[in-house]
């Protein structure tokens, strides 16, 4: 591996970029100046893992350097649901946290339950016409479903994306609404978004009366 080039702007690339893409396209997904990321992918293209055509680049997924940032990324980051939640910002696709993730964004981190080492799906919503670019990330990172940290997409036509702490994520509504339907999981959550966020969200539960 060319340790010279490879930096935090450099790996953003190498996971943003496309089979086919350009420049323009790549700074936005990472949020990197044009200049910049012409910069960095001038090296990538020295190193065979970029070639340029007009405004058009083109990435080839056999050039050692590609596999082995891959391969460094999956071995120290490979259990790191931290690194999944960042990557999907690189993706250029609408999404937004669902179910137990959108919980989790609300929460702050203070509610995650069903969830660990080896089995951690990340519950997403996907814009329908996104799917086949969706995937084709998923496979970069090497995602298994259902196995380790995976994505558990909801593949839709659209949806409304609200906003959390800069997060993607349902409105709060619908998040206490799928709280509210899965209570017994969720009632310690429903208790925190009261207190986080002024909610009445508790249930009440009536006593049966029945004359026998």
């Amino acid at each position: 591996m060319d340790m010279d080039i490879l930096n935090p702007h450099v790996v953003r690339i190498i996971i943003a970029a496309r089979k086919e893409d350009s420049i323009s396209g790549i700074s936005k997904r990472i949020g990197l100046s044009y200049g910049w990321t012409y910069k960095w992918a001038l090296e990538l293209e020295k190193a065979g893992v970029l070639k340029r055509k007009g405004k058009k680049v083109f990435l080839d997924e056999k050039k050692g350097f590609y596999r082995e940032v891959l391969g460094f990324l999956r071995a120290s980051l490979g259990e790191n649901p931290g690194f999944y939640y960042s990557a999907l910002g690189l993706f250029g696709i609408k999404y937004c946290f669902t179910g137990t993730d959108a919980v989790f964004v609300w929460t702050e981190g203070g509610y995650n339950i069903a969830r660990y080492r080896d089995y951690y799906p990340i519950f997403i919503k996907v814009r329908k016409s996104d799917r086949e670019i969706f995937e084709f990330y998923a496979r970069k990172l090497g995602l298994k479903n259902g196995e380790g940290i995976f994505y558990k997409p909801e593949f839709l036509e659209d949806f409304v994306v609200h906003f959390h702490k800069r997060m993607p994520v349902d409105s709060l509504e619908n998040t206490v609404s799928f709280m509210k339907k899965h209570i017994y999981n969720f009632e310690p959550a429903l208790e925190m978004i009261e207190e986080m966020y002024g909610k009445k969200t508790r249930i009440k539960y009536k006593e049966v009366i029945t004359n026998v």
